[in-house]
């Protein structure tokens, strides 16, 4: 049973302990706060709950919330960190898991050169066996990888040109907020998800522009991919069909944004919670050499998956295909598909 810690119970956090809790070979050990707000009182209800440092522990006791001690308590008893702290928090905590000879696992709002290798389950798992430090890439890298690798595992494919309509803010964060406007994010190309997916596929040739939209439910991505070969919106459609991290839905089901998607969401899933790629049926289309396809993407949720299925390549505890069936089972990946 292997001992996971998790630094940080935020937006990700709280979703990978919940995900690694339901796994049969691991264990929540515990997990941080860095305040004693109302995620606080939750996560301390569901695990152990250890402080940052001992100047917030005081915070923590002075309030009335249990804690069991601080971060450095915890790493001397897990086997393995995942790290959900803010972006460019990670790096920073590196010091302290180098310092207590531990692995770790980053977030995709990191910089690359935090971990040995940049990580998506479907994509390079094996590249992943063994190494102390692995960075599970964004949400965006994450979706992008998982239908770029799909498609060029059955398909011959070349130049990808990704437009990326990005949600401006997760729900929960009132503080931020683009009102009333449309914004180039950056204004140049390639924005960086072009080159971040080139840190997990190589050998692909993508070029992706991003915009940020008032809106905190999901990403969207509309995909031009160049064809080496003849094919049909049919072919691709089985292709996707079989693969469970990928969700088909169709407008004509009612499927007409991403609120409907969400909307569905929640009735099957905690959180409205979608691990999956989700991809519009009528958005697969050919026109001479080039495909077209229209994703929706759950910023929440999606790099979950990906999480525990680092820790067990990073400890050798499964194969690729082994440790995707158990996580996908475990979280009920594959069992949403719309007819």
């Amino acid at each position: 049973m292997v001992k996971v810690a998790v630094n940080g119970y935020g937006t990700i956090g709280k979703r990978v302990a919940d995900a690694v809790a339901k796994q049969e070979d691991m264990k929540v050990l515990g997990v941080t706060k860095t305040k004693p707000d109302f995620d606080a009182v939750i996560a301390s209800k569901k695990f152990d709950l250890y402080a940052v440092n001992e100047q917030s522990l005081k915070v923590f006791e002075e309030n009335g919330i249990e804690v069991h001690g601080t971060v450095e308590d915890l790493l001397k008893k897990a086997d393995i960190v995942i790290d959900c702290s803010p972006d460019k928090v990670g790096a920073e905590n590196k010091k302290i898991y180098e310092k207590f000879n531990i692995k770790a696992i980053f977030q995709g709002g990191e910089k690359k050169n935090v971990a040995e290798i940049s990580f998506n389950s479907l994509a390079n798992y094996n590249a992943a066996v063994g190494k102390r430090y692995v960075r599970v890439v964004s949400c965006n890298t994450t979706a992008l990888c998982r239908l770029i690798y799909t498609l060029k595992e059955n398909f011959k494919i070349g130049k990808i040109r990704a437009t990326i309509l990005r949600r401006v803010s997760d729900p929960k964060e009132d503080s931020k907020g683009l009102m009333n406007a449309i914004m180039p994010d950056p204004i140049n190309v390639p924005s960086h998800h072009g080159p971040d997916v080139k840190t997990v596929i190589p050998d692909v040739d993508i070029v992706t522009a991003a915009f940020k939209l008032p809106t905190t439910l999901m990403h969207v991505h509309f995909l031009s991919i160049e064809m080496k070969e003849k094919i049909n919106p049919s072919d691709v459609l089985t292709v996707l069909e079989n693969e469970p991290r990928i969700l088909l839905v169709s407008v004509g089901k009612g499927f007409t944004s991403t609120a409907k998607i969400i909307e569905y969401a929640r009735e099957f899933r905690t959180r409205y919670d979608l691990f999956e790629n989700v991809v519009w049926k009528e958005s697969i289309n050919v026109d001479g050499n080039d495909l077209f396809i229209t994703q929706a993407v759950h910023q929440e949720a999606i790099v979950v998956p990906e999480n525990v299925d680092a820790i067990r390549a990073m400890l050798n505890l499964s194969s690729k295909d082994e440790s995707i069936e158990k996580t996908n089972k475990s979280l009920g990946i594959g069992k949403l598909s719309i007819v």
